[in-house]
């Protein structure tokens, strides 16, 4: 089997086991547990805090000690093992902390899959830059199939979506081990001090206003995404309480109508040198977030009858508002750091969207949900997408405003080559 192939595989279960239930937890959570909504925010909190904490650790553990590809296929297992007993769950708090244990186990591993692919494809003399992006869009798909495996199966509101993930994950990580070694760089000098150990050598961009801005507008971003993540699939599903949608296809398929969505993502992800050439990365930021206005807004008056073409435009709209910030603000990163901490710029970046913006988004939206949109148990989603679409709007609005970034053609030629 190439070198390509295995990684393919690799990049494809690393997604499958997220995809299996990421998307579709929340009617587990509402419709089969009917737990509160506050506590799911925190249970999606978890992957922010995971996303603050593992990645810098894990990152030590593999540059010093341990294969990374043996790690790798270590918190896989474990992972997998923590999805395996959550069905056996019956308590929201419990729930909470097996999850958050699956998280700091599979968290980690976004990061580890791309250091791993990284180190295989340079030992065997490929050209990274043009070899890698095929083999990672295989992720999404995975994601995609993911999603429909759980959704076709019926267990788009069941323990069992928890026991596809679980399974995936295993395999994924007796799998690992048969990949080249992936041998510690040891790269982190011995008498290192603690700040260049854990990469905290780039808080100190903080100390710039045009970057510390941009970590911050980070946050609030990743906390929109979480919005879509949380709640998507489970507004599509109960729109099964109004009688007049009961037999609705849409709602019936709601998990491969949100797969949409990341359909979208990996055809935009196309266009992206075509806008970033022409707008520039501060214009390219910024249709991102208006991007997202127009996501929530057309959820907020889409239905599963004469407005389901605003459900499907919000699917396709997602891929820009994805796509267009997080590419674009990486090679914000890209252009604007210097060198020496350009991996922890990096890396700071992945913690103000995926950590600070998942763990403060997941948590502040499931209370706002309950305390003001949640009556007699039944959501009010008008106002919810609403709120959420009014919120990136004033986001974008004070980005505009507030971020100064000339537009350098030159500085993105030099990446490109």
């Amino acid at each position: 089997m190439s070198i390509k192939l295995r990684l393919t595989i690799m990049s494809f279960l690393q997604f499958f086991v997220w995809g299996a239930w990421l998307i579709t937890i929340g009617n587990y959570w509402f419709g089969t547990k009917q737990w509160s909504g506050a506590e799911f925010g925190a249970i999606f909190s978890t992957l922010g805090i995971s996303s603050i904490i593992m990645p810098a650790i894990t990152g030590i553990i593999a540059d010093k000690f341990i294969n990374a590809e043996k790690l790798y296929g270590v918190l896989h297992i474990l992972g997998g093992l923590a999805l395996f007993y959550l069905p056996q769950v019956n308590d929201s708090v419990t729930f909470y902390w097996i999850i958050f244990a699956a998280m700091l186990c599979y968290m980690p591993t976004i990061a580890l899959s791309n250091s791993v692919a990284y180190t295989i494809l340079k030992n065997n003399n490929y050209d990274v830059v043009k070899v890698f992006p095929p083999i990672r869009v295989w992720g999404t798909i995975g994601f995609i199939v993911a999603m429909w495996a759980t959704n076709l199966s019926g267990n788009k509101a069941s323990a069992n979506m928890f026991y596809i993930a679980a399974c995936s994950a295993i395999i994924l990580g007796i799998y690992s081990f048969t990949l080249p070694k992936c041998p510690p760089q040891k790269l982190i000098a011995e008498n290192a001090s603690f700040a260049e150990k854990f990469g905290l050598k780039a808080f100190k961009l903080f100390g710039t206003y045009k970057v510390a801005l941009f970590f911050l507008f980070s946050m609030f971003l990743g906390a929109a995404l979480q919005l879509t993540n949380m709640y998507g699939d489970v507004f599509l599903s109960e729109f099964a309480k109004n009688s007049l949608y009961t037999n609705s296809l849409m709602i019936k398929y709601s998990t491969l109508v949100m797969s949409i969505s990341q359909i979208s993502e990996t055809l935009f992800i196309l266009a992206i040198p075509f806008f970033l050439r022409r707008f520039g990365i501060k214009n390219v930021m910024l249709i991102s977030m208006l991007a997202w206005v127009l996501r929530f807004g057309l959820f907020a008056y889409g239905n599963p009858a004469d407005g389901l073409w605003m459900i499907v435009l919000s699917c396709i709209v997602y891929g820009m508002a994805f796509d267009f910030f997080n590419i674009s603000g990486s090679l914000f990163v890209e252009t604007t750091t210097d060198a020496s901490i350009r991996s922890s710029a990096q890396g700071l970046f992945m913690m103000m969207t995926n950590g600070f913006g998942a763990f403060f988004g997941g948590l502040v939206s499931g209370i706002v949900i309950d305390k003001f949109f949640t009556h007699d148990g039944a959501r009010d989603w008008h106002s919810i997408w609403l709120s959420f679409s009014a919120y990136a709007l004033v986001i974008a609005v004070l980005f505009a405003i507030m971020f100064k970034h000339k537009h350098d053609p030159k500085a993105l030629e030099t990446i490109h080559h």
